[in-house]
């Protein structure tokens, strides 16, 4: 609040001294942190194609609008000086309110007004992201898209659980009412987007997870991201030693001299890669994705260590080589689906 109010002086000086100023402060605070979240997000990697405000509902009369489709319909009705939604008729264990007794809208209400607009929109398949607090909201969200004319089993409602924070290890406690809480920028500076991105990824969106902020900073192999990062810049040191040495590598199309036994593992997982993407991205299990890199990275640093890579059979080199290239690749690859990047040196 004191940094919003010192950028209003800067800008305008005395102005709002003389000057009704309520209006102004609320619109000029709202774009100054709207436009720091964007920042903040744009840093971590995400980005939005389209932002929506809430207060365009309001300013397009399509709440009111949407309050009085429901009440035509008969999908309300008024109890103790309320207006209620009849989400019961939907599996929902009670009905709603939309409008209170002192006739202010609960959350409810633009809610619906939000999922009217996207199906006026066109769109036809619809995924609202949740907390873990929300559990409750599903059934009212799937009737209430059922009373606007939409398809409740297109309404997919994913649930995330919570992210507690450990240092040192103990808890770092925060609270809404002493205003003590770690923000996405406070993480970005404190372990980097890659280590936090793939921290976030590497579990399931309905299991608690504890970001353990020790381990994000650590160049060891207990840290997850640097133990896949670690992989690929193995694999790019392998091919600077053989510009080094004047060593020419070619790619070959089939292994002769290499036991299968030795390989096998690599193998697989690679032929498996196709199979995780599509798994991850059609039921949405990203995590899918991080687990299936950790386990290439374990089989490459295994057969990195067991086999001496570049030696005098060009044979043996160039067939080992093209192994651990293709292994690079979906390094590479897998770790850029998820907004990582890569490292040519550790």
């Amino acid at each position: 609040i004191i940094e919003i109010a010192e950028r209003i002086k800067e800008a305008k000086g005395d102005y709002y001294l003389e000057n009704p100023y309520y209006n102004d402060f609320r619109s000029f605070g709202l774009e100054f942190l709207l436009d720091g979240l964007k920042k903040d997000l744009k840093d971590f990697r995400v980005e939005f194609d389209t932002w929506f405000s809430e207060q365009s509902l309001y300013d397009s009369n399509e709440v009111q609008e949407t309050l009085d489709y429901l009440q035509e319909k008969g999908f309300t009705y008024e109890k103790d000086g309320a207006v209620w939604l009849k989400t019961t008729l939907y599996g929902d264990e009670k009905d709603r309110v939309l409008i209170k007794s002192d006739q202010t809208l609960t959350y409810l209400a633009p809610d619906i007004a939000y999922h009217a607009n996207k199906l006026k929109r066109g769109f036809t398949h619809l995924i609202d992201v949740l907390g873990a607090d929300h559990h409750g909201y599903i059934k009212r969200l799937k009737a209430a898209i059922s009373f606007v004319g939409g398809n409740p089993d297109l309404l997919d409602i994913e649930i995330l659980q919570m992210v507690r924070a450990i240092q040192g290890g103990q808890e770092v406690k925060m609270s809404k009412r002493s205003g003590k809480a770690i923000t996405l920028r406070d993480l970005i500076d404190e372990v980097g987007t890659d280590a936090l991105r793939f921290m976030y990824v590497e579990k399931a969106l309905n299991t608690h997870m504890d970001l353990d902020l020790d381990l994000a900073v650590k160049n060891s192999n207990e840290n997850p991201v640097y133990y896949v990062q670690y992989a690929y810049a193995r694999i790019s040191s392998l091919f600077r030693v053989c510009e080094e040495q004047n060593i020419a590598f070619r790619e070959v199309s089939d292994f002769k001299t290499l036991e299968f036994n030795k390989i096998s593992k690599l193998l697989l997982l690679l032929a498996e890669y196709p199979l995780v993407i599509e798994e991850a991205a059609t039921k949405r299990l990203p995590h899918k994705l991080t687990q299936y890199l950790l386990n290439l990275a374990a089989a490459l640093h295994s057969f990195y260590n067991d086999e001496k890579i570049i030696t005098d059979d060009s044979v043996s080199t160039n067939e080992k080589l093209t192994l651990v290239k293709a292994v690079q690749i979906v390094l590479k690859d897998g770790l850029g689906l998820i907004g990582v990047g890569v490292k040519e040196r550790m």
